[in-house]
């Protein structure tokens, strides 16, 4: 039988672009783990899909059947109805954040997870404990950079990709 994991995510931005962070809750059986982080320059999209992707990498088994809950229809919707896919042959055309979403894509190949979006602020217990994780961490102290947006159109992350 698969290991089921349960993943929680959020993110935050305090103006968009602003300061802002990510939360996100992994479950499985008795196991509980939370991950957060702040940026000093950021958006809301790109904290909404970070915490979908450090989620995903903070995994340890690949074999699991995966859900993750997410309050962002800009993830959710962008990967159920396959618009990321397009954007990938189109290369990303007019689109934003394709260093995340290159992040992404070799995870949602490795693990093929289940998406269900949950409207926010709704009294969903761990949806708002990532919405509490991702706030706290974007009003925090040492605030990380967020490369790929602080350096979006520099031609920097296209050398780098």
């Amino acid at each position: 039988m698969k290991t089921k994991i349960t993943i929680y995510t959020d993110g935050s931005s305090r103006g968009n672009p602003g300061p802002g962070g990510y939360g996100a809750v992994l479950q499985s059986g008795p196991y509980y783990k939370e991950l957060s982080a702040g940026y000093r320059l950021t958006t809301n999209n790109r904290m909404e899909l970070l915490a979908v992707i450090t989620a995903l990498e903070a995994l340890k088994v690949a074999d699991a059947d995966i859900t993750v809950y997410s309050d962002s229809k800009y993830v959710i919707d962008s990967i159920t109805k396959g618009w990321v896919f397009g954007w990938v042959r189109k290369g990303f055309k007019d689109k934003k954040n394709r260093d995340l979403w290159m992040r992404y894509l070799p995870l949602h190949k490795k693990f093929a997870p289940t998406y269900v979006w949950v409207k926010g602020h709704a009294s969903v217990p761990l949806n708002e404990r990532c919405d509490t994780l991702a706030t706290t961490a974007a009003d925090g102290q040492n605030l990380l950079t967020d490369e790929g947006y602080e350096n979006e159109g520099t031609g920097a992350m296209e050398e780098s990709l």
